[in-house]
């Protein structure tokens, strides 16, 4: 007889209830909380509703054994009877995870509730960003010539960089040297102290044009004064040591079967490298380069350092006089409006390169 009952007993009794009461009750608890903190809303003591954050925790782990146990249930086919109350566990505890999440967060709001107006009076003043707006676009301007101009310089002065650093023979090395001591020197100095030391630095010494306070670029629109020159110079230095190692690495990704193709043609070896190798390894590494120019109009803003009336030193200054940052909100919008089209550029360039690639292989 004992036998008989055990062969028609399930191996996970009564579990497909206790999940779904373990479910009902913390989506009840849930509930509660959500009932309770709507008629509290306008008390001031209402620290006892912080127990109801234990709705989340509660329901994840309604959650995970309503899983197993329908699992259970499955793996030695069960009652469908019993497979439907294993489901109908799973799914309340679902939409109790979904009520406890809200019900935090509304608790979390709702406390710190003061707090997010200041935040909001603080950043997000509509009548500070209205009225500093102008001048912080004027400041913006000068941030995009000067990463303009310093891409322009990074392009060619990393390319510079990354040939110097693979040309061949004995008399090139120390041109190779050059190149390894500078991309190690200047991509280990922060991007800030580089912009110091040139900025204060150079006009302290002799040098010439650097140390000339008149010196200026006027490129149709762009005029720089001697401080903007001084920090575009600075960022070449600092970019240029990253923009070197990506162009090394796109040369290096070139079969050296493509040189020595081009060198059975009769190319000489600097033929091979501007008509054979550059090409292909310029194309290569066009979304890193899309990545490391996004980091340089970015790094415009520490300029700020030198006293170059770009973006930032506006936008500061007004924050400073007002007592207010939403100014320098304003000026982060301005920022997201030319980076974020660069960011989802590179993405479009890595993808197309991603299908080239499998096309080839393919």
């Amino acid at each position: 007889m004992t036998g008989a009952q055990g062969a028609t007993r399930p191996p996970y009794g009564r579990a497909p209830a206790r999940a779904r009461a373990f479910a009902v009750a913390s989506l009840g608890f849930a509930v509660v909380g959500g009932i309770a903190a709507a008629i509290r809303s306008q008390s001031t003591d209402n620290d006892w509703l912080a127990v109801f954050l234990l709705a989340l925790p509660l329901s994840i782990a309604a959650l995970y054994y309503g899983r197993h146990v329908e699992t259970q249930v499955v793996d030695v086919d069960g009652d469908e009877a019993d497979e439907a109350v294993a489901r109908t566990s799973r799914r309340i505890a679902v939409a109790a995870i979904a009520t406890s999440a809200a019900l935090c967060l509304g608790l979390a709001i709702w406390s710190a509730w003061d707090g997010l107006q200041d935040v909001g009076d603080t950043f997000f003043s509509w009548e500070n960003i209205k009225s500093s707006f102008p001048d912080v676009v004027e400041g913006f301007w000068l941030n995009i010539q000067i990463f303009i101009i310093a891409e322009i310089l990074v392009l060619g002065w990393g390319l510079v960089v990354a040939t110097m650093r693979r040309a061949p023979g004995r008399a090139a090395m120390p041109l190779r040297w050059f190149a390894v001591v500078y991309v190690d020197v200047f991509r280990g100095l922060p991007a800030i102290v580089t912009i110091y030391l040139v900025g204060f630095g150079l006009p302290l010494t002799s040098l010439p044009v650097v140390s000339n306070p008149d010196l200026s670029i006027d490129i149709g629109p762009f005029h720089l004064d001697q401080l903007a020159c001084l920090g575009i110079l600075a960022l070449t230095l600092v970019y240029g040591a990253y923009v070197a190692e990506v162009y090394r690495s796109g040369i290096e990704s070139v079969h050296w079967s493509q040189d020595a193709a081009a060198r059975g043609l009769g190319l000489s070896r600097g033929q091979s490298l501007r008509f054979v190798v550059v090409p292909q390894a310029i194309r290569r590494v066009v979304p890193p380069l899309m990545n490391d120019f996004i980091g340089l109009q970015k790094d415009t803003a520490l300029l700020n350092v030198l006293g170059v009336l770009e973006g930032f030193n506006i936008a500061r200054i007004y924050a400073g006089n007002e007592f207010n940052l939403s100014a320098v909100t304003g000026l982060g919008i301005c920022f997201l409006v030319i980076t974020i089209p660069m960011t989802r550029f590179a993405d479009y360039l890595v993808k197309r390169d991603q299908k080239r690639l499998q096309a080839a292989g393919g």
